[in-house]
Formats: structure tokens, C-alpha cells, sequence
């Protein structure tokens, strides 16, 4: 930067009161195995809200005043860093969210574009981070399999009618694809490019983005017969995007060794590149039978034991890889598997403080784990259904389209699970600051709740440092 252009910023940063790192943006950063945001460490609780770019659209597609009430309703909550979908295809698959960005390849709904734009504008005013999803080995956004039919692929397989099975074989197809990942290709580097109507910056620019993550939950497919395609295609492209874009990191996606048969050695190979900056996992207790809201009292400190051991060996993972670590989605249902707002949530909330908890204990004992996404904020969406479905047009919650509406969304009417956030949120944000903070200074007053939630912090989770 020339001399007298500098003196002009610092004096700008003075007369107007914006701090000068402000005119120089900051990106996070991954240093050793921890985040670094502004020469601090960089901690957090954040959410899930795959669907911000449909409210941030125009209407009548998009509803923006409702995404400003969810992005403050999030910030009051200490809740800032936001897991959200930067892609989607147009799909026939009969449980896929429609419209989409891409309706062929290289054709786009400027609509939905825009509201991407206006999403992270407003993230931005409210200096909180995206980490965004560039592609989806499910069904649900059209993602791989979309591109893979396009290029030569065929139909593809609905899960609905020809069992997920079929499905997942197809699409893992699309790594050895070639022209299906040049068409993949084409759209990462149309959209790091692409200038944000609503602060001029190109998203390679944008400080409010802290990562490119390859796709939602990619697999290696039912066998191994695609590990080798899986590894160079992670890399591949993980160094395609770096070489577009030199300020943001890159992830994977990964569900964990629960996305990778169950293999220690092929997610470790899958996340060893040097393209790809830190690692994910994944915990659903109920997808792996640990859990059963249905019999939630018999099933609970299961699913509970459960979790721990993997969110440990994930950590262990990645001490192995010398990577950051974060639990980026986790979830859990209502008592019963009840969807309606207002239905009860006491083992969701218990579960959720032991997990946060132990993510919390585990960053300040300096392990590599930073941060977790819990999915996912629905806020003041509700199905319209009274089977729960989604259809085109329906409010958007945040389960997808082919799960009930009301499964694992986190309702802005869910006081004791928000309470439970706020709290763990409030810690992880201490370690920003201190490395360390006492918890009993961090509790909520308890008559900001309702009176009749057990006390989440009775069971201790155990650490390992």
C-alpha cells in the first residue's frame, strides 16, 4: 500500500471511529492446530441455517425481514458462526428443495444469488462467519448426483423408490467423473468470483466467509472400490479452490470415520492433504441407532456414552493430522420424536449441554477441537403440514425436505435448549479472550427460564486432553 494512501486510512479510522483492521479485513486463520482470528484464538458455538440465501432472496421467494430477525435472534444468543448452503441443482428427486441456484450447468437463478448476497451482508453487519457449502453427496440439494446425471450420468436414483443404497453407489460416481467435476469446478470458481451486490467485495474478498467446505457429508461410497477417486478428488479440489482464493480456508464436510465405513485410515487419508486446512465430523444419534426418542429414558445415557467416545477419537483424529477440529453437526429429537413447537425437549437439552460441555473442556485443556454447529436453527419457521412434510413454498425450519419438519430444529419458542446454548456459547466465546474462564460465572439467571428443567450439568462428561 502506497505511504500517503495509508495515512489517509489511519486517519479515516480515527475521524470516523472504525478500527483500522476494519480497512484491512481479517480472515481466520489456522495456526498450528488451533483457529487465529485478529492474533486471538478463534472459539465458538454456532448453528446450522443451510437455507439463509432462500430468505435473503427477493420476494416473493425470499422473506429478508424474517432472515434479520433470525440473525439477531442469533447474536443475541452468542450464536455467530452460521453452517450455510452456497449451492444447489435442480433436481427431479422428489425430496429436493426447489428452486436452485444452478438450473443447468452455468445457468443461475440471479434471485437466489442475490439472497446469498444479502445473507452474508447482514452476517457481516453483524460480524459473524459462514462457513459454505459448496456441493452435497445427499440427495436433498440436487449436489453431486445432479452433476453427475448431467454430465452423462443418467437418472438419478431416487432413495425414495430405489433405496439409498443405489443412491449412494450413483453418487459417488461423481469423482471419476471427469466432466461432471469440470462443470463443479466452473461454479466454485463462478461464485468465489462473484460480486456481492450489497458490499462490492467478490467473495474471495469477504471477511464474514471463513471457509469453503468441498460438500455436505462427501463419502467414499458403500465400498472401497472409489477410496482412490475420493482421496484425489478431495485434494484436487481442495487445492483448486486455494489457487482462486488465498484468504479463506477449506474443509471437507466429512460425517467422520461414520462417513468413511468406519475407517480410521481412509479419513485420515481423505483429510491428510495439505489443501485442506481443518477437519469436521459429524454426531447423529439417532441415524446410528444409539438413540430413540421414543423410548428416550432407556435409550438417553446410551446415546449419550456413545457420543463422547466419538467425539474423543475425533479429537484424537485430529492431534494425528495437527488440525483444527470442529463438530459441525449434531442433533437430537424432541421427547417422543414429537415435531410440533412447543412438545418437550429434556433429553435434547441434557444432551445437548454434556456435548457442548465437552467441547468446551477440551478447547481450554488446549486440545484441537474449536468449535461446534448444532443443527439446526429453525427460529420462528413452522410447518404448514399436518403430516409434517415439506413442500415447495412451505416455510423453511431447518430439517431437510425429506425428513419431518420439526425432527432436530431448534424453535425461537425452545427457552430451556437456548438457555443451554447461550450458556456454552458464552464459555467457548471466553476462550477468545483468557484461554480459560471460570463456568460459574457464566450461568444464566435461573428465572430466565421455565422452572421445571433439570439441571443439565448433573452428568460430567469425560475429558481427554
Amino acid at each position: 500500500m502506497k505511504p500517503k494512501i495509508c495515512t489517509i486510512l489511519i486517519l479515516a479510522s480515527i475521524l470516523f471511529a472504525v478500527p483500522f483492521s476494519c480497512l484491512h479485513p481479517q480472515f481466520i486463520k489456522v495456526r498450528d492446530n488451533h483457529f487465529i482470528l485478529n492474533e486471538k484464538p478463534y472459539y465458538f458455538v454456532g448453528t446450522n441455517l443451510w437455507y439463509g440465501f432462500y430468505l435473503g432472496a427477493p420476494e416473493p421467494k425470499g422473506n429478508r425481514e424474517r432472515l434479520v430477525r433470525e440473525l439477531d435472534r442469533l447474536k443475541a444468543m452468542g450464536i455467530d458462526n452460521l453452517r450455510i448452503l452456497g449451492g444447489s441443482e435442480k433436481s427431479d428427486i422428489k425430496n429436493s428443495i426447489k428452486p436452485s441456484i444452478q438450473l443447468s450447468p452455468g445457468v443461475y437463478d440471479s434471485t437466489l444469488l442475490e439472497g446469498l448476497d444479502y445473507f452474508l451482508s447482514e452476517m457481516k453487519k453483524r460480524d459473524m462467519h459462514a462457513v459454505v457449502i459448496l456441493n452435497n453427496y445427499w440427495e436433498w440439494s440436487g449436489g453431486m448426483a445432479q452433476y453427475h446425471s448431467w454430465n452423462g450420468g443418467g437418472k438419478v436414483p431416487d432413495p425414495e423408490e430405489d433405496g439409498y443404497e443405489d443412491f449412494m453407489d450413483y453418487s459417488a460416481a461423481f469423482y471419476r467423473n471427469e466432466d461432471a467435476n469440470r462443470s463443479f469446478m466452473n461454479f466454485i470458481k463462478y461464485l468465489i468470483n462473484r460480486k456481492n451486490r450489497f458490499t462490492g467485495l467478490r467473495y474471495f474478498e469477504e471477511p464474514a466467509i471463513m471457509a469453503w467446505e468441498l460438500a455436505n457429508e462427501p463419502r467414499p461410497g458403500g465400498s472401497t472400490r472409489n477410496a482412490g477417486y475420493y482421496y484425489k478428488w478431495i485434494d484436487t479440489t481442495a487445492q483448486y479452490i486455494h489457487s482462486i482464493d488465498q484468504n479463506h480456508l477449506v474443509t471437507t464436510g466429512s460425517e467422520g470415520t461414520m462417513g468413511t465405513m468406519n475407517s480410521e485410515d481412509i479419513y485420515l487419508r481423505a483429510h491428510q492433504s495439505r489443501n485442506i486446512d481443518y477437519v469436521t465430523f459429524h454426531v447423529w444419534a439417532k441415524n446410528s441407532n444409539w438413540f430413540n426418542a421414543r423410548r428416550y429414558k432407556e435409550t438417553y445415557r446410551h446415546a449419550l456414552r456413545k457420543a463422547e467416545e466419538y467425539i474423543q477419537d475425533h479429537i484424537e483424529l485430529a492431534r494425528r493430522l495437527n488440525k483444527p477440529v470442529v463438530m459441525e453437526e449434531f442433533g437430537l429429537p424432541r421427547d417422543l420424536e414429537l415435531y410440533r413447537p412447543g412438545s418437550a425437549t429434556a433429553s435434547r437439552d441434557k444432551y445437548f449441554a454434556m456435548l457442548l460441555d465437552l467441547v468446551y473442556q477440551s478447547a481450554r485443556a488446549g486440545s484441537p477441537i474449536a468449535g461446534s454447529n448444532f443443527w439446526g436453527w429453525g427460529g420462528e419457521g413452522r410447518s404448514t403440514n399436518s403430516d409434517f412434510t415439506w413442500r415447495q413454498g412451505d416455510p423453511f425450519v431447518c430439517d431437510p425436505p425429506m425428513e419431518a419438519q420439526g425432527l432436530n430444529s431448534v424453535y425461537d419458542t425452545d427457552s430451556s435448549t437456548i438457555k443451554v446454548l447461550m450458556e456454552k456459547a458464552l464459555l467457548m466465546k471466553s476462550l477468545r479472550e483468557n484461554g480459560t474462564m471460570e463456568e460459574e460465572n457464566t450461568s444464566l439467571e435461573n428465572d430466565t427460564l421455565p422452572q421445571n428443567i433439570q439441571d443439565p450439568t448433573q452428568h460430567k462428561p469425560r475429558i481427554r486432553y
